[in-house]
């Protein structure tokens, strides 16, 4: 039997700042803001729109929705989210799932083939996702504790890493809101590239980077260390109704040599306690579909024994059929590679063999 649905709206700017502040306890992330949309559309992208559900008169969660016109597959993603406003029960969000369903079949103005957006109770028609788009697990710091409190609680390798670093001099500012995106661009962005050489990913180009201090500079902190006035390490933090994340960051070498990362998250924690945050977030840590964050896990693991789970990404297949064609695709297309080198070894066996009779 299909849940029934749920009453939906979609929020103007006005309206969905006046239900945020009708529901002051509950955390918003930044990525479900109009703030985060207008961001988006300067990259270029093209944010859908935010929309509310109801039950009743009862708000029950929202969901800000990014359009993607990936070949073959169309969708509406919702980055970190949705946000929910009652509890996330298996009845109640098998009643977001169909109403999503109904709610995007409907509309004329779009025909994704599937909706993508965190589940915590996976049940159909959920499904996949094709491809993993969040993180599922993260270290949360409890900024509530005063600042000495809050030192004790890191590991001891932590704090001896950050009297160590204040030994070698390493100095931490906060660069100036107008000078950032000129910062970023011939300072910071070069730091970036060497981290994503040394660790192997790719990063955004600096761009994205410029645009998002630019957009967001209301909701961020772009913080920066330097070894004799040269800098070595930076991290932008975002800011939301009292929660923060530590966001993004790098660091080269001689930060390495000198714990600079380390000094510079703790004077990030106090910066932020200063102004009126309750916690920070320490983004993705390793977990089952993410073991390339077993690094970063090492690193953040010092600072917090709390760990939280995030929900994770999954599909909402508006087309079942096309959603299952296209899955199996991908799959043979991610196999195939494994699949001939397997089979390549086998053939080879046999010949080896007879070379050795």
């Amino acid at each position: 039997m299909t849940p029934a649905p749920y009453r939906f709206q979609q929020l103007s700017r006005e309206d969905f700042e006046s239900l945020a502040a009708g529901h002051p306890g509950v955390v918003i992330p930044l990525e479900q803001t109009p703030y985060w949309a207008d961001f988006e559309t300067r990259l270029g992208r093209d944010p859908y729109g935010i929309w509310a559900y109801y039950d009743g008169g009862k708000l029950v969660a929202t969901a800000s929705y990014l359009r993607s016109r990936r070949r073959l597959r169309p969708s509406l993603v919702v980055v970190n989210g949705p946000t929910w406003f009652t509890e996330r029960t298996p009845e109640a969000e098998a009643r977001l799932v169909a109403t999503v369903q109904e709610q995007f079949r409907a509309d004329p103005a779009v025909d994704p083939l599937y909706v993508r957006m965190q589940v915590e109770h996976v049940q159909p028609p959920v499904a996949g996702p094709l491809e993993h788009g969040w993180y599922e697990r993260e270290i949360v710091v409890d900024l509530t504790p005063d600042t000495d409190k809050i030192f004790a609680a890191f590991r001891p390798n932590a704090r001896n890493l950050i009297r160590k670093a204040e030994k070698l001099g390493v100095e931490v500012r906060a660069v100036e809101r107008e000078q950032w995106a000129d910062v970023f661009r011939t300072e910071l962005f070069p730091i970036m590239q060497e981290t994503a050489a040394r660790d192997g990913f790719s990063s955004f180009d600096s761009a994205f980077y410029e645009t998002l201090l630019t957009e967001l500079g209301d909701h961020l902190r772009l913080m920066v260390a330097y070894v004799d006035g040269k800098p070595v390490s930076w991290l932008i933090t975002t800011e939301y109704r009292g929660y923060a994340v530590y966001y993004f960051a790098a660091s080269s070498r001689d930060a390495r040599k000198t714990n600079a990362p380390y000094l510079l998250l703790w004077e990030a924690f106090k910066i932020l306690k200063d102004a009126g945050n309750t916690a920070c977030g320490l983004t993705g840590i390793e977990s089952e579909n993410y073991p390339s964050l077993a690094n970063v896990t090492t690193f953040k693991r010092n600072f917090s024994k709390t760990v939280v789970t995030v929900p994770t990404t999954y599909d909402i297949p508006l087309h079942p059929l096309r959603y299952r064609a296209l899955a199996t695709a991908l799959r043979v297309r991610r196999d195939a590679p494994g699949l001939l080198r397997r089979a390549a070894a086998r053939i080879r066996r046999p010949d080896a063999k007879a070379g050795r009779d």
